[in-house]
């Protein structure tokens, strides 16, 4: 049965462009501070369209490396994507996999879609060797994620009802305290976290607004499910709050929390 994030994110199309091609940014950072060595096994949870396992196999040439998610249009362009890694479909809260498989058990802008976080991080500990590493990194909905937040903002004085699709509401996990004592929970060691910012530029209103009109994702799902009028009316009020630039650009600011543990022995 599909997951809430495979009912959310099922268009792999409108995925890339409300939110693909901001974290296509985000992974190669994500990778970056991990500082793998060479060689390892890895697997990547919820892979999507295979953005971080892109980073995995340019970076950190694996010795193995496998990829899951549940959304079938997803892993066709995985697979595209990066031939060189194995994808399969599969849970993301338990996993086909015996203990001790892997080195790094990965994930981007996943957990907050996950019903059961506790039991995915269990899994996630129980497949990594001793020693080996669990990390993930999820939007700051709360906060520095200005894309959705000047849409939630407006929208939550239009319509209340609206605070019911909001993540930064929603997704309480989305925070360095939050990761962290997740992290620790499962009883990993050494647990850091680290904020990842980068700018996401949009040349027109255009091109900000057409991706809540996908339906993938929550804002945009919240976005198709309204009448006409209400929708236009959120519209109207985002292009009032937006900083846009003498030509009509806008630039924002994007961050992600990022989250790293250790498998004690």
């Amino acid at each position: 049965m599909p997951d809430e994030k495979s009912k959310l994110w099922g268009a792999a199309d409108a995925y890339e462009q409300y939110m693909g091609r901001w974290s296509r940014k985000i992974a190669p950072f994500f990778v970056d501070w991990l500082a793998p060595p060479q060689g390892k096994n890895w697997i990547d949870i919820g892979c999507g369209t295979g953005q971080l396992s892109l980073q995995i196999a340019s970076k950190c040439n694996p010795n193995h490396h496998i990829g899951i998610d549940q959304t079938e249009g997803f892993l066709t362009l995985a697979k595209k994507n990066v031939p060189s890694a194995e994808f399969r479909a599969g849970d993301t809260q338990s996993f086909d996999l015996p203990n001790d498989a892997v080195d790094y058990a990965v994930s981007g802008l996943l957990l907050n879609f996950v019903p059961d976080k506790a039991k995915a991080l269990s899994e996630m500990v129980r497949i990594v060797r001793p020693e080996g590493v669990v990390a993930l990194y999820v939007w700051d909905y709360a906060g520095q994620m200005q894309i959705m937040r000047y849409f939630f903002d407006a929208a939550r004085l239009i319509d209340p009802k609206s605070s019911a699709f909001d993540d930064g509401i929603n997704a309480p996990i989305c925070r360095p305290k939050a990761l962290a004592a997740a992290f620790s929970a499962a009883g990993l060691s050494h647990v850091e976290t680290t904020p990842i910012d980068i700018a996401a530029a949009f040349i027109d209103f255009q091109d900000y607004w057409k991706p809540f009109l996908g339906g993938t994702g929550s804002a945009p799902k919240y976005c198709m499910s309204l009448d006409e009028d209400t929708r236009n009316k959120i519209r109207d009020a985002v292009r009032a709050k937006l900083p846009t630039g003498p030509d009509g650009e806008i630039l924002l600011a994007v961050r992600a929390w990022a989250v790293k543990g250790v498998v004690s022995s």
